[in-house]
């Protein structure tokens, strides 16, 4: 019998992930592009959100409600950095979604917000079976990325 840690709602990693996650990453995103001289209006293009949610982000009305550890907040600063475009953009989002997952710290954040089984293992309950592997010149030959198993 699996136990949960609490009683809570039971919500999956990929609610945790649009709930919590992505307004976070949004919010440091954001930030980063702004702090690199992108005016509020490219930015929300780029994001392809309203300009008026990218004031919400920068003014932490949006996406406040996590902390992300100092090594995730690296990883965002080096993604920010290659964010030019809407296609980076998606490119770097899905890469720092990847790290979350990997690094156990959508983990951590489900289990603030969520009834999760006590034994939870992502690899058991599989929130992460395949890793893709992509270089940045395939992805902008339109090439598609190679999918291996994580194991």
């Amino acid at each position: 019998m699996i136990t949960t840690t609490s009683h809570k709602t039971l919500l999956h990693p990929q609610e945790i992930e649009t709930f919590y996650v992505l307004p976070t990453l949004r919010r440091y995103i954001a930030l980063g592009l702004k702090e690199r001289g992108m005016k509020q209006k490219d930015i929300a293009q780029m994001l392809g959100i309203s300009s008026a949610s990218i004031s919400q982000y920068t003014s932490t009305k949006r996406g406040h409600q996590i902390q992300f550890p100092l090594e995730i907040i690296e990883e965002i600063r080096k993604a920010v950095l290659k964010i030019t475009d809407r296609f980076t953009y998606f490119q770097q989002t899905q890469h720092l979604l990847y790290v979350i997952r990997e690094q156990k710290v959508l983990c951590q954040i489900h289990m603030q917000f969520s009834d999760v089984p006590a034994l939870c293992e992502p690899l058991a309950i599989g929130c992460h079976r395949k890793k893709i592997e992509h270089s940045d010149t395939l992805l902008h030959q339109n090439i598609l990325p190679v999918i291996i198993n994580s194991n």
